[in-house]
């Protein structure tokens, strides 16, 4: 079977051109590979280098201790020597002073005696004498005089007042305080009550003394109040 000549000539171009187009590739290759090597780059203007700063490390030099050994023990005490018994001891003192018992010595004088009239002046205020002092008339004549006050009455204030004093030597009450009050105008009412009563004074060795006192005033309301 023989082949067309028209197709023959064709398979002869495509080789044709085939030979062509690589040798043209092959020639483009070298020009482009050429022309690179020629190309003047500008690598200093183009690159820029930055440097770290990198921190730095200081060695701190360490100090050598030097060891210092201990101190010696303290020497041991000396060994107690023994004395025999029948050893003779010098019991012979020499005394340059002398005690002459003929001499006179110059004493202080004695204080002088306190004076009678300043212990009067002010007498012994006691807490507790032989024969304490009494409410003449009794708790209900302190009653008598207490005067329970509109504000605390009003209020619904009751309770206990504890006021101190001192009693004289004649049974008078003198300079009352109040120790614990509950307030509403009662404890100007107890001042005024122990004011208004009188006691017998207190006794020590048979004669009347000053005497520190405390008493407690009532404030109680009743039902009609």
């Amino acid at each position: 079977m023989s082949l067309n000549p028209l197709n023959r000539k064709q398979n002869a171009d495509i080789h044709y051109n085939y030979r062509v187009k690589v040798q043209l590739g092959v020639a483009l290759s070298l020009l482009l590979f050429i022309g690179l090597f020629n190309i003047n780059f500008d690598i200093d203007s183009e690159i820029e280098f930055t440097v770290v700063e990198q921190d730095v490390i200081e060695m701190e030099e360490i100090v050598r201790t030097d060891f210092q050994p201990p101190p010696p023990p303290p020497p041991r005490p000396p060994m107690p020597v023994s004395v025999p018994d029948d050893a003779i001891v010098d019991d012979s003192f020499d005394f340059d002073a002398m005690l002459d018992f003929d001499d006179t010595f110059d004493l202080p004088p004695p204080p002088p005696p306190a004076d009678a009239d300043e212990e009067d002046d002010e007498p012994e205020i006691f807490v507790m004498v032989e024969q304490m002092p009494e409410l003449i008339g009794g708790i209900a004549e302190l009653q008598r005089h207490v005067r329970y006050p509109e504000i605390a009455r009003k209020a619904g204030v009751e309770g206990r007042v504890v006021v101190q004093f001192i009693i004289d030597e004649q049974g008078n009450v003198q300079d009352p305080f109040v120790v614990r009050g509950i307030g509403a105008g009662a404890d100007e009412a107890a001042l005024h009550a122990v004011r208004q009563v009188r006691f017998t004074p207190g006794m020590q060795r048979g004669r009347p003394v000053k005497v520190q006192y405390t008493i407690p005033v009532q404030f109680r309301l009743t039902k009609a109040d």
